[in-house]
């Protein structure tokens, strides 16, 4: 194992526990998705290749630098997202990369939206800010990383088009709540389009709330 400081365990613990609890919201189903951890030593820490989310095990997790070296196990396939976060942004910690199905399903039916449409939803401009929509990048390729490159490090939520959802935070937890967040985001505005369309809120409204977002910092909450 590459990573023996007193923490190990608690620390990489976290992940595995992150992994099932994203299985049990319905956010990864399978082996979909990974997740990843940026090391106190510098090292990547990253959910295997091939191995359903709710089963990995502390041996099965695979390590490697920023420069995309591998140093032991099989990490992801995508992991060139993570690694464009990572040599991007200093401060980032911690990555989730999932599988919200209405998420993924608002990039399906709306392709031109270049943002999900919350600006009805006072909570989300307050937790998250905006949550822009990447453009497409095939599964694996270096392109899934050269596309997040424009969001960053303004934003640490995001979709994924067609293919999912990233959060990226200063810790764990950030990363796993800003995508259960991101799901029940887009539930309740899908569920709005069904009763005839979110409406939005007064522009005097959305704009304080957006300044006040502008003094809470980036963090998502």
């Amino acid at each position: 194992m590459f990573y023996t400081g007193a923490m190990s365990d608690p620390l990489l613990q976290s992940l595995l526990d992150a992994c099932r609890q994203l299985h049990a919201g319905g956010l990864l189903a399978a082996s979909d998705g990974n997740l990843s951890l940026r090391l106190p030593n510098g090292l990547i820490a990253m959910t295997p290749s091939g191995v359903p989310k709710a089963k990995v095990r502390l041996e099965d997790l695979a390590y490697l630098n920023l420069e995309g070296e591998i140093l032991s196990g099989r990490p992801s396939s995508e992991r060139a997202m993570h690694l464009a976060v990572y040599r991007a942004v200093p401060e980032a910690k911690a990555i989730v990369h999932a599988h919200p199905p209405t998420a993924i399903a608002w990039s399906l039916a709306r392709p031109e939206l270049a943002e999900l449409p919350a600006d009805g939803l006072p909570e989300v401009i307050l937790a998250a800010g905006r949550i822009p929509i990447v453009p497409m990048a095939l599964p694996g390729t270096d392109a899934m990383g050269a596309n997040l490159l424009p969001f960053l490090p303004a934003h640490r939520l995001l979709i994924l088009a067609r293919h999912g959802g990233l959060c990226w935070g200063t810790h764990l937890e950030e990363a796993v709540g800003g995508m259960e967040r991101l799901e029940q985001v887009a539930t309740i505005l899908w569920k709005a389009e069904t009763l005839g369309g979110a409406k939005p809120m007064a522009t005097a409204d959305l704009q304080e709330l957006r300044a006040l977002r502008a003094r809470l910092g980036p963090k998502v909450i």
